[in-house]
């Protein structure tokens, strides 16, 4: 297998890194590919092209999938309003996009082995392969995956054996797995592993409270049809939107979890996340959507976004149902328009005001305060409705139920 062409996902992280010379050694010529998906600052760039060829690769590429992350994740998202198990905003969801990418430059190549850093303990693995066998015809390489196989601590052996060849490791990924997107920040390793408090070192783009600015924010976030399109009155294209929401919202410490769940192969997981855009654009959706919605439009939706969740979760992204799904949750934004306000001290995000032609109001009758019914009708309506809770305890009674 003398230069066999190979195009591995490169970030730049420990397990990427081992697999350049990992895969190198075993008669492959290695390119990496380091698909931006948003988040990844320009020296940081910079310092992944110099490291991939540092490390042996023969060349070094860049996708730039920003605007898909933002159509393909971000906004059916939103429109569902759903997190997976209602705690993780699924910041994994740029695995989909990386691969297809990668995949796209192996056709340019013409090579049909395609490489990851995947570990053989986690979803990201499922992601990964899932992706490859809806898209074609690929051979997959996995070296730590394979390495886990014959060796125990698999990262002490991935520093260890890079140090042996001279490769030095960042005290950044040496101690967590960071990865970086356009939703935002996901954070493992170390004591989140371990089910321990974060370290403050963990935080990448969220301020501590002793940080938090002295004066609340405000922002004004325009929806037209379910899609964030403008802040503060200025029109921006959704990835520059949420860079700017993550850098406003992140100084107050907006957006900080952790999640713990069930995850894919069956075992308890745990990650450290930040996602200010994310929470605060959620925030602001869901107030316009359920002011703008019927009720039984919002009793249903819930439905299908928590299926759509569960596919982009599980790895499968190219589920046909994931398609039916969206089409659904876009058609139930038709009228999900207008304008929020969004305020913080720190720490959370509240809707504090929504102006839009659609609310759903009545002007003759205000909630607790007044209406344009008469109280006969209202008790007629109070005994109808409930009749049937009524009849049984009437019935049940006196029998002992």
């Amino acid at each position: 297998m003398s230069d066999t062409p190979v195009v591995l996902a490169f970030s730049g992280g420990l397990d990427t890194s081992f697999c350049v010379p990992y895969l190198a050694d075993r008669g492959f010529a290695v390119t990496t590919l380091f698909v931006d998906t948003g988040g990844v600052a320009d020296d940081e760039k910079e310092y992944i092209a110099r490291r991939a060829i540092e490390l042996g690769a023969v060349a070094h590429e860049v996708a730039d999938v920003g605007p898909d992350v933002w159509q393909d994740v971000v906004l059916p998202m939103l429109w569902g309003g759903m997190w997976y198990q209602a705690q993780y905003p699924l910041l994994c969801s740029d695995r989909y996009l990386i691969v297809r990418a990668a995949l796209e430059l192996c056709d340019r190549l013409g090579t049909r082995h395609v490489a990851h850093g995947c570990t053989g303990m986690g979803n990201d693995q499922v992601r990964f392969d899932l992706t490859v066998a809806s898209l074609g015809d690929y051979v997959i390489e996995a070296p730590v995956r394979e390495l886990q196989q014959t060796v125990g601590d698999v990262r002490e052996y991935e520093k260890k054996w890079l140090a042996e060849r001279g490769f030095d490791v960042r005290e950044k990924t040496s101690t967590y797995t960071i990865n970086e997107n356009l939703l935002g920040v996901t954070i493992s390793g170390a004591e989140i592993d371990r089910f321990e408090t974060p370290g403050d070192g963990a935080w990448q783009i969220t301020a501590s409270r002793s940080q938090w600015p002295a004066e609340p924010l405000t922002v004004d976030v325009h929806i037209e049809h379910g899609i964030p399109v403008s802040l503060d009155g200025k029109v921006l294209d959704g990835p520059v939107l949420l860079a700017k929401l993550n850098h406003l919202f992140g100084t107050y410490g907006v957006g900080r979890g952790l999640y713990t769940g069930d995850t894919t192969i069956g075992l308890k997981g745990r990650v450290a996340f930040e996602a200010p855009a994310i929470v605060a654009l959620n925030t602001a959706h869901r107030a316009l959507e359920e002011a703008c919605s019927t009720r039984a439009q919002n009793q249903f939706k819930p439905l299908a976004a928590r299926e759509w969740v569960k596919l982009v979760y599980e790895g499968l992204f190219y589920e046909p149902l994931r398609d039916d799904l969206e089409a659904y949750l876009r058609s139930s934004q038709r009228a999900v328009t207008g304008t929020v306000t969004l305020t913080t001290a720190g720490g959370t995000v509240q809707a504090s005001a929504i102006d839009s032609p659609h609310l759903l109001t009545n002007p003759k009758a205000t909630y607790a305060q007044s209406a344009d019914w008469s109280v006969d009708e209202a008790k007629g309506f109070i005994r109808l409705f409930g009749q049937s809770a009524a009849l049984w305890g009437q019935v049940n009674r006196d029998k002992g139920k």
